[in-house]
């Protein structure tokens, strides 16, 4: 998932670790927020059931001003809210930085944007052939590549935090060209070859674009700025040790408080369905799964050091769940199917990445030595 956690503590440089042949807890060098998250998620979700049930009147009172079409305004500030920090953390400067090495910015870029989006569409429909609805979901999550909880999970596996962050920039300007795009394709070009049934799928590619341009322009225009504005001021160490932290838990309070209203208005349906939450789930596992896996396996086929390997693993395996649920809630309806299938997301990944993030560390030490290791940056970005 793409949400910036509060600032991770201090971690030891990788050549510290071979040295003493020992790794660090990675709970405990995951801050108290990230730690638990999949807990204040499901908290989130008990309290936004209770309050659906209590307020039976609550849809009627959130429609009551629309943002966007299928947005209201109290799931539209929850959004904005969620995404900005994400994309004020980013590096924009350092994106010629890492371009020398076109083995791995080809390979992130093709992981991306080819490999990622045809698995969980291979695996949405494989699992989820009788749930339109959450398919499309899911395969909505497949185009949201991760642009910010990645650099948490790459520097708890002692990756190349440079390459992260260049990583992370490039995936956020790419997602305003080519999500919308991807997203016509995948629901509907490549089924319709296949002569898969796309039934009640009603959507168009202007509204899936307009609502990237609104939930992740945005945001990523006033991230940049922030960024921009505050360094040229006040200096990186200032923007980046004293505002980054202010900033960051509003992320938090983004997602907490849209998955609350979204299980307030969804809550009879998972009470009459719980075994729907469970399938969504079954995609989800094997998508990390398939896409870590993969992705390390190319890192030590195409000979780069350990660190760049784990940053392309965990690029190509996170995703942006909170961009796949502004849109979906912007394109489907804050009550759809699809809204649902997102938010199941970061229940899922976090609990499973930092599983891989212990996988990661045992394959560091077997990992054979190609060409030296890479720098690593002294700053996290």
């Amino acid at each position: 998932m793409s949400r910036p956690a509060s600032p991770v503590a201090p971690l030891t440089e990788p050549a510290a670790v071979a040295t003493t042949g020992s790794e660090p807890s990675v709970t405990r060098r995951l801050s108290f927020v990230d730690r638990y998250l999949p807990l204040w998620i499901l908290c989130a979700m008990g309290l936004g059931i209770g309050l659906g049930r209590g307020v039976p009147s609550l849809n009627r009172h959130l429609d009551a001003i629309q943002v966007t079409r299928g947005t209201s305004l109290p799931i539209f500030v929850g959004l904005l809210v969620m995404m900005y920090p994400v994309l004020a953390k980013v590096r924009y400067g350092r994106l010629t930085s890492v371009t020398r090495d076109r083995r791995m910015l080809v390979s992130s870029l093709v992981l991306n944007w080819v490999v990622g989006p045809a698995v969980m569409f291979a695996l949405a429909w494989l699992l989820l052939p009788d749930l339109p609805a959450y398919r499309t979901g899911l395969i909505i999550v497949g185009l949201a590549r991760c642009i910010a909880m990645v650099l948490i999970w790459n520097d708890l596996s002692c990756g190349d935090r440079e390459a992260a962050a260049v990583l992370v920039a490039l995936n956020s300007l790419f997602q305003i060209v080519a999500f919308s795009l991807l997203g016509y394709f995948y629901l509907r070009v490549l089924p319709g070859w296949l002569g898969l049934s796309t039934v009640g799928l009603h959507f168009s590619i202007g509204t899936i674009a307009e609502t990237v341009a609104i939930f992740l322009g945005v945001p990523l225009v006033a991230g940049f700025l922030t960024r921009t504005i505050g360094e040229r001021r006040k200096g990186r160490a200032w923007y980046e040790e004293t505002l980054l932290p202010r900033l960051g838990p509003f992320a938090l309070y983004g997602l907490l408080y849209t998955i609350v209203i979204l299980f307030a208005l969804q809550g009879h349906t998972i009470a009459a369905r719980p075994g729907d939450v469970a399938r969504i789930a079954l995609p989800l596992l094997g998508y990390f799964a398939v896409m870590w896996v993969g992705s390390f396996s190319l890192g030590r086929a195409l000979r780069l050091p350990y660190e760049r390997t784990a940053t392309l693993a965990f690029t190509a395996a996170g995703n942006n769940f909170e961009l796949a649920i502004a849109v979906c809630i912007g394109v489907f309806g804050v009550t759809s199917g699809e809204a649902l299938a997102g938010v199941v997301g970061p229940l899922i990944e976090v609990p499973v990445l930092v599983a891989l993030v212990y996988a990661a560390l045992w394959a560091r030490r077997r990992y054979p030595t190609v060409g030296g290791a890479s720098r690593i940056a002294a700053e996290v970005p």
